[in-house]
C-alpha cells in the first residue's frame, strides 16, 4: 500500500489530516509520529486505525530510524513549536524544534525515500509586517517576519526550497493563514475565546472574558478545509512551489469575538489582560489563494460561523 507519514498526528491539524485521510483514501496507510509527552486525547477515535510510531525530531537518529523503516511515500510535516507568545519566551527552542528538526527530516529522507513528496506546514505569519497596499497577499509578498515563531517558519520555508533545488526532493510548501475548529488549542485566540464562554455559561469561571490585542485582523479558514488542501497538495502541487491556503476573508479578532458572543445567552464582560499583548503584533493577513486554486481546485467551503459553533459546541462538550 501507499504509506503517508503525519509528523505531529497527534495535534490539532495532524489529528484532522489522519481522519481525512482514513475517510477519502481507502488505498493509503496512514503512519504518525507522536513524542512520549503528546496528548493523545485527539486521536483517541482514530487511534486502532493508524500506525504509531515514537520519535524525537530533534534526534536525527531517531527521525533517521523512522523514515528507514517507514520509507513513506508522502510526509506531511505539521510537527512543530506553533503557538506564536511561547516563541517570544523559548526563542531558541521554537528554532531547534521547526528548523532543524525539519533537516533531521530532510537528511533521512535524502538517505531513505528520496522519491518522497514532502509538504510543509508553513505559515502565513511569514508576512510579517504587511502595508496596506499589499493585501490580499499573494505568494510573492516580501517575508518581514515580527516574531521569533515567524523567522523559524521562514528557516522551514527556505529549507524546504534549498532541499529542493539542490538534492530535488519533491517538497511542496504551503503558507496556511490561521485555521481554527473543533480540538484547537486552548492557548490559540479562537480556541481560548470558546472555552472561556463555555466555563462561564456553566460557572466555572466569573462572567469576565478576558482579551488581548482585538484589532488585529485575521483570515480564518476550517481546519477540516484546510487539510484536504494538504492532501491536494500532495496530490497536484508542483514541487519547489509554494501556495498560500487562506479563504481571502478577513475578520477583526473583535469581530470574531462578536460571532461567539452571538452563540452564547451569558451575559459576559470584556476586559483588557496586558499579559495578552505580544511585543510586536502582525496587523492583518488577508491571504490570496488563487494560485492554489488554479493549480489544484481547492476552495474554502465550511462558513466560518459554522466553524465557530462547531469549536464553541467542542468546548462546551469538555469543561
Amino acid at each position: 500500500m501507499t504509506k503517508a507519514l503525519i509528523t505531529g498526528i497527534t495535534g490539532f491539524a495532524g489529528s484532522h489530516l489522519a481522519e481525512w485521510l482514513l475517510k477519502n483514501k481507502e488505498d493509503l496507510q496512514v503512519y504518525g509520529s507522536y513524542r512520549l509527552r503528546s496528548r493523545m486525547e485527539n486521536i483517541k477515535d482514530i487511534q486502532g486505525q493508524v500506525d504509531l510510531v515514537e520519535c524525537e525530531l530533534k534526534d536525527p537518529r531517531s527521525v533517521d530510524e523512522i523514515i528507514k523503516t517507514i520509507k513513506p511515500d508522502y510526509i506531511f510535516h505539521l510537527a512543530a513549536q506553533s503557538f506564536v507568545p511561547t516563541s517570544w519566551n523559548a526563542p531558541a527552542e521554537t528554532l531547534i524544534v521547526n528548523q532543524i528538526g525539519q533537516v533531521n527530516l530532510f537528511e533521512a529522507v535524502l538517505k531513505h525515500c528520496p522519491d518522497c513528496t514532502i509538504q510543509i506546514a508553513c505559515s502565513s505569519e511569514e508576512y510579517g509586517q504587511v502595508y496596506p497596499h499589499e493585501v490580499p497577499i499573494t505568494e510573492d509578498n516580501p517575508l518581514r517576519p515580527l516574531s521569533p515563531y515567524a523567522v523559524s517558519k521562514v528557516g522551514q520555508d527556505y529549507l524546504g526550497y534549498q532541499y529542493h533545488q539542490s538534492y530535488g526532493l519533491k517538497v511542496i510548501r504551503t503558507r496556511t493563514f490561521n485555521h481554527t475548529g473543533p480540538r484547537r488549542g486552548e492557548s490559540f485566540v479562537t480556541s481560548n475565546f470558546a472555552k472561556q464562554i463555555a466555563s462561564i455559561e456553566k460557572g466555572l469561571q466569573p462572567p469576565v472574558l478576558y482579551v488581548g490585542n482585538l484589532q488585529a485582523k485575521r483570515d480564518f479558514t476550517d481546519v477540516r478545509d484546510v487539510v484536504k488542501a494538504y492532501w491536494l497538495a500532495v496530490e497536484k502541487g508542483v514541487p519547489g512551489e509554494v501556495y498560500n491556503i487562506a479563504s481571502g476573508v478577513t475578520y477583526t479578532i473583535e469581530e470574531m469575538l462578536n460571532k461567539l458572543l452571538k452563540l452564547s445567552s451569558a451575559e459576559i464582560e470584556i476586559q483588557q489582560d496586558p499579559s495578552r499583548m505580544r511585543p510586536s503584533d502582525v496587523e492583518i493577513l488577508l491571504g490570496n489563494y488563487d494560485k492554489f486554486h488554479q493549480q489544484t481546485g481547492w476552495k474554502p467551503e465550511i462558513p466560518f460561523d459554522q466553524t465557530l459553533q462547531d469549536l464553541l459546541d467542542y468546548w462546551r462538550a469538555r469543561v
